[in-house]
């Protein structure tokens, strides 16, 4: 059943959202004015960042974007984590800096309170020891704070739609850092469990590429990639492609040189 989509009062200032205040913390307020059936549901994405111009013209940006919904926005982790129990949003944009409690550390918190969350981390550089913690805390993806706001509605439709955000170049810092810290020896080759195909499909996606791209590259359907890439993850026993990539080159099975 398509769900009835409702529109928002416009405030004093002509914004298409009132929002209750409490100092940085935010939660959009909706009429039930009906407007018909629609094809989707939205997606549901809370913002959390300390800097409060960046915040709120990127909730401004995303309100017009198609198919999304800013369900709230957070000026620290801690109010970010509270938020998202309440508002349970699809996306979570998350600054990886800030008072109070870390992106990181906040990542962690909310996957705990709303596990199906899809968490992307903002910052300002892409230093490698913010790329590994930002992995191993759980996010489904990465982007620099100077993305257009194409890019950024874009990552958050690609999340939402279950896969990870990474570009090519962060996917290499990540498979070097994860080199560093292989294994010298294993007791078994858990990846023998893989199929051929399986193994080009997780090859590729530890280079950064999208189910769409893989498709293309391998001259299969992108429902097949994603039959390949679920299967991956229940052979070993994991939740997210990043764990996939981190898995893979700890036990030294992408022949990556």
């Amino acid at each position: 059943m398509a769900r009835e989509r409702h529109t928002a009062r416009p405030g004093p200032c002509g914004s298409p959202r009132v929002a209750r205040s409490c100092h940085d913390c935010r939660v959009s307020e909706n009429t039930t004015e009906k407007t018909g059936p629609v094809d989707a549901e939205p997606i549901r994405v809370l913002v959390v960042d300390d800097q409060e111009l960046f915040r709120r013209g990127l909730v401004m940006l995303l309100g017009v974007e198609p198919a999304i919904e800013v369900v709230g926005e957070a000026g620290d982790g801690i109010e970010g984590t509270n938020l998202a129990a309440s508002a349970a949003p699809d996306v979570v944009l998350l600054d990886v800096r800030m008072p109070k409690r870390s992106g990181i550390e906040a990542c962690v918190a909310i996957k705990e309170v709303v596990p199906s969350a899809k968490i992307i981390m903002l910052t300002v550089s892409d230093e490698e020891a913010d790329l590994y913690e930002a992995v191993k805390s759980g996010a489904a993806g990465y982007l620099l704070k100077d993305s257009s706001i194409e890019e950024v509605a874009q990552a958050i439709r690609v999340v939402a739609d279950g896969q990870s955000l990474i570009s090519p170049s962060m996917a290499v810092k990540l498979i070097d850092e994860f080199k560093q810290m292989s294994k010298p020896e294993r007791d078994q080759v858990p990846g023998l469990r893989l199929t051929e195909r399986e193994l080009e499909v997780l090859r590729l996606v530890a280079k950064g590429l999208n189910n769409r791209e893989i498709a293309r590259q391998l001259f299969i359907s992108e429902n097949t990639v994603k039959n390949h890439v679920r299967n991956i993850l229940e052979k070993l026993q994991l939740h997210s492609r990043m764990e996939a990539v981190m898995y893979a080159v700890r036990e030294k099975l992408l022949d990556i040189p």
